[in-house]
């Protein structure tokens, strides 16, 4: 139900080459590389792993209802992507025929043109709706914080490595690229001071790192409670209520206090 949002995320991870989307879904996107749009949706709705992953988020119900139709009062939301591909910016919406170019951009300036789009699209339905959502496919910010963890390393040990030098000793290190090395201040204070704001940005960055750990941590618990069924626990708990004449008391006590 509702596979809306998970198709949007799809179109954008198919798209972008340069996304490592795992195994599974470049064999995918490499079947059908060739099929029409029906058939690719087709092959996207029985690929196990996708409804699988798409399913394992859905709500659990106490009861399973067949062939249910959705109505008014269900809560579906349609997402849209937003990609630019090959120079072009593009709008995939699954409920159209196909991809609407939005016309030239390129991966400086695309997200520049997109927002007036989206922005455009929110006051349409503003008036009588206020229930948005945007979100972003990133990189993933503890690895590009480790990443920068990496470099500022490299340009703490050239900085030390031209102190050894000032200093008549012969550089340890291995690894130093003595050109790049050139490009570092020639007095002792100054290295020093570069080398003590390297070392703040460095602490910043672990600083960082703990709190994307702590983030990913919240994140999983909270899709294990999200994932769990707790019905059958409170259908259990509510007759053992019910079993020790407690139940109605309590809807009474709580009716109340509404």
């Amino acid at each position: 139900k509702n596979a809306c949002p998970t198709k949007a995320i799809l179109s954008i991870l198919m798209n972008c080459p340069q996304i490592d989307i795992g195994e599974e879904l470049k064999s995918l996107r490499d079947f059908t590389a060739e099929f029409p749009p029906e058939l690719k949706g087709l092959s996207i709705n029985n690929c196990e792993s996708i409804r699988k992953a798409h399913n394992s988020f859905s709500r659990p119900e106490p009861y399973a209802v067949e062939d249910k139709n959705g109505s008014n009062d269900d809560d579906l939301f349609h997402f849209v992507s937003f990609v630019p591909i090959d120079g072009t910016l593009y709008e995939l919406d699954g409920l159209k025929e196909g991809p609407v170019s939005l016309g030239p951009c390129s991966e400086d300036d695309w997200l520049q043109k997109v927002c007036p789009m989206i922005e455009q699209r929110i006051e349409k339905y503003s008036k009588h709706e206020i229930r948005f959502n945007l979100m972003a496919v990133v990189k993933n910010r503890k690895e590009m914080l480790e990443g920068e963890v990496e470099h500022l390393s490299m340009l703490k040990r050239r900085a030390e490595s031209k102190i050894e030098r000032l200093n008549g000793g012969q550089s340890t290190s291995m690894d130093i690229d003595e050109e790049a090395e050139e490009n570092l201040p020639d007095s002792l204070d100054a290295l020093q001071d570069k080398i003590s704001n390297i070392d703040a940005q460095i602490s910043n960055c672990k600083n960082r790192i703990r709190m994307e750990e702590e983030k990913m941590s919240s994140w999983r618990e909270e899709n294990i409670r999200r994932k769990h069924n707790y019905i059958p626990f409170l259908f259990n708990f509510l007759k053992v209520l019910a079993e020790k004449k407690q139940l109605k008391p309590l809807i009474e006590k709580a009716r109340q206090k509404v």
